[in-house]
């Protein structure tokens, strides 16, 4: 039964997966796609970073989730006992979707609305943590050289940023579930105008997804220079990594660091 779902969900991925990354910056795509698929998970489910979680988010904590999909992120965060939560989408399409499998399943303190979140409609200081998982990773399908991004890439991970920065309560915290290496995401993670500290672990049997734990008005140095390569394990995929979506996103980056 397991293997049979394991199958259902490669063929759904390929089903709405685009010829190229550079479909994923078109709202439109997104549209089209929610409009056919039920739910899809980018970077491995909760339970391989429920634990991550739970270290950093509190019950009674007001959670803001960016590019929430057709993810079940909200919901099994929701089981945790973490129940003040507002997703956003870009795509109102996903939005209705979401709220009306929220509903059905009666988790009606979750609010979904439809945001942008180069230009977030909350007031300054309103959540204890924003989460994105992949969202941000979409602004970087067109950064070119991934050492010197695109002065439009930068331009629109820094308005991301900022949006987070300002809607970050002065002691919350920003989490980023990404495949983008540190080297890579702290030149901006870094810059002046923001005050957090950076952490990050990794997590993942194939590919190796970071978890980014940015803490407002906690700025610190680790003693890693920004530009400085890590050794991270060598990738093993396994099957399923292979197979999903994940590796022709994954694809397009590494074409892009080599």
């Amino acid at each position: 039964m397991e293997s049979d779902k394991k199958q259902e969900k490669m063929q759904s991925s390929k089903d709405v997966a685009p010829s190229t990354a550079l479909a994923y910056l078109d709202p439109r795509y997104w549209d089209e796609r929610f409009a056919k698929e039920e739910h899809y998970e980018w970077f491995k489910d909760y339970s391989h970073f429920r634990h991550l979680i739970l270290q950093h988010i509190k019950p009674n904590s007001s959670v803001l989730e960016l590019g929430c999909g057709n993810s079940q992120l909200s919901e099994e965060m929701y089981k945790d006992g973490i129940t003040n939560i507002t997703c956003t989408d870009l795509s109102p399409v996903a939005v209705h979707k979401m709220q009306t499998r929220l509903s059905l399943k009666g988790y009606k303190e979750i609010k979904v609305m439809v945001a942008d979140i180069l230009d977030l409609p909350f007031g300054v200081e309103t959540f204890d943590v924003v989460i994105e998982k992949g969202t941000m990773d979409v602004l970087y399908v067109d950064s070119g050289d991934p050492w010197d991004p695109r002065p439009a890439t930068v331009g629109k991970v820094m308005a991301m940023l900022r949006c987070v920065h300002k809607v970050l309560k002065p002691d919350g915290i920003f989490i980023s579930i990404s495949f983008g290496q540190p080297h890579f995401r702290r030149p901006l993670f870094e810059a002046p105008e923001f005050t957090w500290s950076i952490e990050w672990t990794t997590f993942g049997d194939g590919f190796h997804y970071f978890f980014y734990t940015l803490g407002k008005g906690k700025r610190t140095s680790n003693g890693k220079q920004s530009g400085e390569r890590l050794d991270l394990p060598s990738i093993c995929l396994l099957q399923d990594e292979l197979e999903g979506e994940d590796y022709i996103f994954r694809t397009n980056i590494d074409s892009m660091e080599s």
